[in-house]
């Protein structure tokens, strides 16, 4: 074994540098800031898109741009903050932290690791592009439902084999990252003794192999109604579009799930750090992220209470979805019980994570008000699901990543980012959040249907406070860039164990982390 590892230290003596280190990298630590400066940069491209639709939606009538653009730039701007800036940026924070955290020198197929992040660029790009055909890019909605998806431009086979590459990425990661977890873990460290954030990737890597291929069959069925003369979605050849629907949200659930999980795992990691305490109810954490995994599958059709299903299948669809409900309640409980009489300091990851448990719960509730079918025929289509998923994907998802970024910034560079800043960023950013998507609730309750470039003038202030919280938004996240930079341009000088509270292995190691994690794998009692 010692050969092994004095061949493997050898081999990177003579490593690449410059330009072509990055390229061929099969480091886990050289990877994972690859998908992290990759999902910021599409995190600001993604942004942009919803700056455009916000500048539009500031006054009724049409102002900057054509329903056609509007529309393309709501369809784009979901799929590239989704597939772009927030499940890359998930894998980058796996890719630094597991081999850490488990005690494993690397990822176990770290070329499968290299390939899966060198997809990204290509799919993107070819995404991307679609903006500058003639047609125009996608402008059916992110879901891509036929007949809209099958009537656009020529932009739609670019989007489907975008999406197909992007799956295959997904698919290949989550493979690296179960045959890490499960093969590489230190001696001693057993299932029920994996830090918690392991075990939230772990389900997610499952639940994204079980997920992404449906979304692959769906979009491939798109593909030979358009070109092949195929009727699966075509309702003059016999077709059913809501099948198309099924399909769609059998992947589409999931895929919330997938999106959050990672973020209830950073969280769980957090909030015991800053409050001193180990984590409360360790195993009902774990139990309850799988049963979130298990019940995602059963759920899917609540997004379709109104396409006409029979009425045993929407009683069902309420109930599984509000059964969901349990155990997300059990994770908000043991945050609140593994910080009740904690000796709680407040530093910038602690604020991120407080602010993530509020306002996900806000965003939990409006969803249990979506989940009521006959009260989701008053709400589907409006401003009230918009503000309903951007509660859960910001404040959950996006600042759960911010604030792993603070937590492991000290332990990834070496350096410590400047606090005050941080917490500028902080309230800048939850206050304009707020600003921005509170008001959504309410035109949405009183009838302002979303996807639309114009609305009814009664909506307009409602709308300008909205438009001003988004462009305040963004702006804040200038400042995060500017911490970042700040950050990397300061000379070493974090502590191996950054923060007083924090536990794990990725602590024992010296700050920055080596190039391989632990040649040797430590014991764990």
């Amino acid at each position: 074994m010692s050969t092994n590892i004095d061949h493997i230290k050898e081999d990177h003596h003579h490593q690449p540098s410059g330009l072509m280190r990055w390229i061929t990298t099969t480091n886990h630590k050289d990877i994972g800031s690859l998908y992290l400066w990759f999902s910021l940069l599409m995190f600001f491209i993604g942004g942009f898109m919803a700056l455009i639709i916000r500048a539009e939606l500031f006054q009724p009538g049409l102002q900057l741009v054509v329903p056609g653009f509007f529309n393309q730039m709501t369809t784009m701007h979901a799929l590239i903050m989704i597939f772009g800036a927030l499940m890359p940026a998930f894998v980058g924070l796996a890719n630094w932290q597991l081999p850490m955290m488990i005690g494993a020198p690397d990822m176990a197929l770290p070329r499968l690791n290299n390939w899966s992040f060198w997809i990204l660029p290509f799919a993107f790009a070819m995404l991307i592009s679609t903006l500058f055909f003639e047609s125009g890019g996608p402008a059916a909605g992110w879901t891509l439902y036929p007949p809209l998806s099958l009537q656009g431009g020529n932009s739609m086979p670019f989007v489907i084999f975008s999406l197909h590459l992007l799956g295959a990425s997904s698919i290949l990661g989550a493979i690296n990252v179960i045959a890490t977890i499960l093969n590489m873990r230190a001696p001693g460290m057993t299932l029920m003794k994996m830090p918690i954030f392991v075990w939230t990737w772990l389900i997610t890597a499952f639940l994204l192999i079980a997920a992404m291929p449906v979304l692959a069959g769906a979009i491939t069925m798109l593909l030979t109604d358009r070109f092949y003369g195929t009727s699966f979605f075509t309702a003059a050849g016999g077709g059913d579009p809501v099948l198309f629907q099924h399909i769609f949200w059998f992947f589409g659930h999931p895929e919330v799930y997938i999106l959050i999980l990672p973020a209830f795992g950073i969280i769980s990691t957090i909030i015991p750090a800053f409050s001193r305490k180990k984590l409360f109810g360790y195993d009902s954490m774990v139990y309850a992220t799988a049963s979130i995994a298990l019940l995602s599958f059963i759920v899917w059709a609540h997004h379709m209470f109104t396409v006409g299903m029979p009425l045993a299948g929407e009683i069902f669809f309420m109930f599984t979805t509000m059964l969901i409900a349990v155990p997300t309640g059990v994770k908000v409980f043991n945050w609140v019980a593994t910080m009740w009489k904690g000796s709680m300091t407040f530093e910038t990851p602690m604020l991120f994570s407080l602010a993530f448990i509020i306002l996900f719960t806000i965003g939990g509730f409006s969803g249990l008000m979506l989940a009521i079918t006959p009260a989701d025929f008053q709400y589907h289509d409006t401003y009230f699901v918009v503000a309903h998923f951007h509660y859960v994907l910001v404040p959950g998802a996006i600042f759960a990543v911010i604030a792993a970024v603070y937590y492991w910034l000290p332990k990834w560079t070496g350096k410590m980012y400047n606090e005050t800043l941080g917490k500028i960023h902080f309230w800048m950013t939850t206050i304009f959040v707020n600003i921005t998507f509170f008001p959504m609730h309410f035109v949405g309750l009183a009838g302002m249907p979303r996807r639309i470039p114009d609305y009814a003038v009664q909506f307009t202030d409602f709308n300008m406070i909205a438009s001003i919280g988004a462009f305040g938004f963004g702006l804040s996240q200038l400042l995060f860039v500017y911490i970042l930079f700040q950050t990397l341009r300061q000379p070493v000088t974090a502590a191996d164990k950054s923060w007083e509270g924090a536990e794990g292995l990725e602590w024992t190691l010296p700050s920055p982390a080596p190039y391989h994690s632990f040649d040797t794998p430590p014991k764990v009692d």
